[in-house]
């Protein structure tokens, strides 16, 4: 399935031959082994079921009331389509899911957790501004808005068009596209996550990213101090 399908006015806002998409999707969908939803939209109504969703939107389980697999995401990888496929011919059933009915193997992750700009984050090097020199050096996207603290996708790892990038790797903070009304839950896009759950870490990060700088450079001065006092107890040595 793909697509979310409108219910306002008895679906009249996608019709394929004179017929509602929600009257084919019952049909098809009652009538089939498995129902693979590809992309936000059939999964949850993505972005047409958007706040004030003018006709109705909703995603395939919703209008039909069918069990669906979910593979969110905008666009869904497909990769995870794949993988889907193959593990229901390969064992007869789908993949194990979260609560949301996405496959643990893709959605099983937080984004945050497998991110290559990771690192930074713990440093507390952020991107300030589009273009400056943590930009341009990769550093951690989370001050502009990333929300891959609140995203459970396998982007990082698969990425995407063979392998080849995804969204943070290009220099663009996730939008937890993945995730049910992430486009009323997760905007303003560019503005950070004001509290990321879970981890007293991620909540306090402008504070940690100081304590850890001072930290830091203090260390760098005592290392320095330390080897500068060794150095003159070996002169002495040897003057002696």
């Amino acid at each position: 399935a793909d697509g979310a399908i409108p219910m306002k006015d008895g679906g009249v806002y996608a019709c394929v031959a004179g017929r509602s998409a929600l009257d084919i999707a019952k049909e098809v969908c009652g009538n089939a082994m498995a129902t693979i939803c590809v992309g936000t939209c059939a999964s949850f109504g993505g972005l047409p079921a958007a706040a004030p969703n003018p006709t109705g939107a909703v995603g395939v389980y919703e209008a039909t009331g069918i069990k669906t697999l979910n593979l969110s995401g905008c666009p869904m990888n497909p990769e995870n389509l794949t993988a889907t496929v193959v593990h229901f011919l390969t064992f007869g059933t789908l993949p194990a899911t979260d609560n949301l009915g996405r496959p643990l193997f893709a959605h099983g992750k937080r984004i945050h957790d497998n991110c290559e700009r990771r690192a930074h984050f713990d440093a507390g090097q952020y991107v300030r501004k589009w273009g400056d020199e943590g930009h341009r050096q990769g550093w951690c996207l989370y001050e502009m808005g990333c929300k891959g603290p609140e995203a459970f996708l396998n982007c990082p790892t698969i990425k995407y068009n063979g392998h080849t990038s995804w969204p943070v790797q290009a220099g663009h903070g996730c939008i937890a596209c993945a995730v049910p009304d992430f486009w009323d839950k997760m905007t303003p896009f560019y503005k950070r996550l004001p509290h990321v759950p879970g981890f007293g870490v991620e909540a306090t990060a402008d504070k940690i990213g100081t304590g850890l700088a001072i930290a830091t450079a203090a260390g760098l001065a005592a290392h320095g101090i330390a080897k500068a006092m060794k150095s003159k107890d070996k002169k002495e040595e040897k003057s002696e």
